[in-house]
């Protein structure tokens, strides 16, 4: 089975190649976090992670969902990672998470996507987020080949850059960086709730058809990059900023 968590649709699109080619289904973690369900899944024996790097980790709110459900079945589990540059030491916590879980740790894999960090990272435009989304696919064919064949994926780089981001970096920046009090909404609002709709934790609501951040927030940046009139911004710093979101490719 293949599990994805996608903020602006690159691990949506990387899972569902994986599961075509490996002829397994494709289940949609947002709207598991969403509904916060954790109740059993049935996985078969391979479960393979698709997900997004958050602060150089998989993110927070998918780790304790793994933590938190059975998973009947699981014997084997490899982790696919997109990043818009790296994934520091994330496969030293994947392999922890894993061995909590009883798993067999089959690996992390890391592939380059389009960066949609609006907050803090300019996003490509369209003609330079082909060049990269075309640029992967070599590496995703690479992943389908090592989980068809039952083989684990080669380490990644684990450096000490790596170890001090995925490791002190990650709990400060999450302390001090993913916070929702920066997203704010203009007047070409239409009050149409697609940041609702979209957000996994439900940390948005609106009020006068406008939406209200609450201080839930993971940062996926999915209310900001689905936008239909590129209503919200984070304060200052996505203002004049290209949205990214696969599906526009």
């Amino acid at each position: 089975m293949v599990l994805y968590f996608s903020g602006t649709g690159n691990s949506k699109y990387i899972a569902k190649r994986i599961a075509e080619a490996i002829q397994e289904n494709a289940v949609d973690l947002n709207m598991k976090i969403k509904e916060n369900d954790t109740s059993p899944l049935q996985t078969g024996r391979d479960v393979i992670i698709v997900t997004p790097t958050y602060a150089w980790r998989i993110p927070r709110i998918v780790s304790e969902w793994i933590d938190k459900t059975e998973f009947i079945g699981g014997k084997r589990i490899w982790f696919v990672m997109n990043c818009g540059s790296e994934i520091g030491n994330a496969a030293n916590y994947n392999r922890e998470l894993s061995e909590q879980k009883k798993f067999q740790y089959m690996g992390t894999a890391q592939i380059l996507m389009p960066e949609n960090y609006i907050a803090m990272f300019d996003v490509p435009k369209e003609e330079e987020a082909w060049k990269i989304v075309t640029k992967a696919e070599s590496v995703i064919k690479k992943i389908i080949a090592y989980i068809k064949a039952g083989k684990e994926f080669c380490p990644p780089r684990n450096n000490l850059y790596d170890r001090f981001m995925s490791g002190p970096v990650n709990p400060i920046f999450y302390k001090f960086f993913v916070k929702a009090n920066a997203f704010q909404v203009n007047d070409s609002c239409i009050g149409c709730g697609q940041c609702v709709k979209k957000c996994p934790l439900n940390n948005i609501h609106l009020e006068q058809e406008k939406p209200v951040w609450s201080k839930k927030c993971t940062h996926c940046m999915a209310c900001i990059c689905y936008c239909p009139t590129e209503a919200i911004e984070y304060g200052k710093k996505s203002v004049g900023k290209p949205r990214y979101h696969f599906e526009d490719l």
